[in-house]
């Protein structure tokens, strides 16, 4: 047992948030607090919390998380939860190192060995994916995701959904398997005609179909398609997720661990999907520490399915030379064989921060920031 010494956060190229908590005799774990184009709002949730959370006994963390919840009396979101996982993470982080183990001995231990992973291809605006799904395949990955559409009016010509097909039957006729991430850019009247059109071609997944307010819709679109919808980036914690579940119109769920709350708040939300038969495929375009934690859950979740990394993804790339492989001594455990990950093996979350690294970028590192699309009338459109 410790009390928390020290919480501090780093910002990071290209847009990632770092958490290290310190304790008492100098235990140390790491999380990951990001929330893509929202870092400063959720710095300032972590000051609050620094101030609330020394002095805690680092070992109980689930004391700490539901005072974090519960006692904020306004609660859940993506910026309350966001902070909260990166203290989350770290604290699961620090308790395992200290006891010498793989984090998910911890949490129950190993059902499966390796990973099955997925990355990116094709950008925002997706093209070129013929090639970028061969280079992705010789890097070791046998499926990807691209975004189905750029962005498209609310009532928009069906001319402009027929490359959204081509790129899926290009990457398919390669031997890859292919998710397409339909961004919540869509609204209803196009996304019921983009998923009959995609369904010969069978995709491996549909992801926010529609965005995930609409839960109404997204129960009418799962009786139209058979093609497997996903969603689950923008759901922040178990009391989010449950109507998916009991309008049974979703059939993988993909929280992200730095968003929902963290460990703790992922693994329940992976049990309560699996008893209603619903796939875990956690979210993760982010940083190798959230990366690790997604890993650990998958190592101990029956219901796991695949996980996503963002090696190269565009926006590691926009921001110049920084991607999972920084921030990390042992760049090795991201290597992919024939669709997998070798399970991470070292304590804690498997992987050892670069901190001397961090401490650098974090000194004049910008907060990245959100991005969007406007139509040729000059309305938004979804991003």
């Amino acid at each position: 047992m410790g009390k928390i010494k020290t919480i501090e956060y780093f910002r990071v190229l290209p847009r990632w948030l770092f958490v290290k908590i310190t304790d008492e005799h100098g235990n140390h774990g790491w999380g990951e607090a990001t929330l893509e184009g929202h870092s400063q709002a959720v710095e300032g949730c972590l000051d609050a919390m620094i101030q609330r959370f020394v002095g805690y006994e680092a070992d109980n963390i689930e004391h700490l998380w539901q005072t974090a919840h519960r006692h904020s009396f306004y609660r859940g979101g993506p910026v309350l939860m966001s902070a909260l996982a990166g203290i989350d993470i770290a604290l699961w982080d620090l308790l395992s190192r200290r006891l010498g183990l793989p984090l998910h001995v911890l949490l129950g231990g190993a059902v499966r060995n390796k990973i099955k992973v997925y990355s990116w291809i094709g950008g925002d605006r997706p093209r070129d994916v013929e090639a970028a799904a061969k280079e992705r395949y010789a890097q070791g990955f046998r499926a990807v995701k691209m975004n189905a559409t750029e962005d498209v009016d609310w009532l928009d010509s069906p001319k402009a959904l027929e490359t959204s097909v081509e790129r899926c039957r290009i990457v398919k006729a390669l031997g890859m398997d292919v998710g397409l991430d339909f961004h919540g850019r869509l609204h209803k009247p196009m996304a019921k005609q983009l998923a009959k059109a995609l369904e010969p071609h069978r995709p491996l997944f549909i992801e926010e179909p529609l965005l995930s307010e609409h839960y109404e819709g997204i129960k009418q679109l799962s009786g139209l398609t058979t093609i497997p919808i996903a969603l689950g980036e923008r759901l922040y914690s178990r009391w989010d997720v449950k109507r998916f579940l009991h309008d049974t119109s979703i059939d993988i769920l993909q929280p992200d661990i730095s968003h929902c709350g963290g460990i703790s708040e992922i693994r329940r939300i992976a049990h309560m999907a699996e008893a209603y038969d619903v796939a875990l495929a956690p979210h993760c375009p982010l940083g190798p520490i959230a990366l690790a934690a997604c890993m650990q859950v998958a190592m101990c979740t029956p219901n796991f399915t695949i996980q996503e990394m963002g090696l190269t993804i565009h926006y590691n790339t926009e921001a110049g030379a920084y991607d999972i492989t920084n921030y990390i001594v042992d760049q090795g455990v991201w290597d992919v064989r024939d669709g997998y990950v070798d399970g991470l093996k070292g304590v804690g979350l498997g992987i050892e921060v670069d901190e001397e690294e961090v401490r650098k970028v974090a000194k004049t590192a910008n907060a990245w920031a959100p991005k969007g699309f406007v139509g040729p009338d000059g309305s938004i459109r979804e991003w």
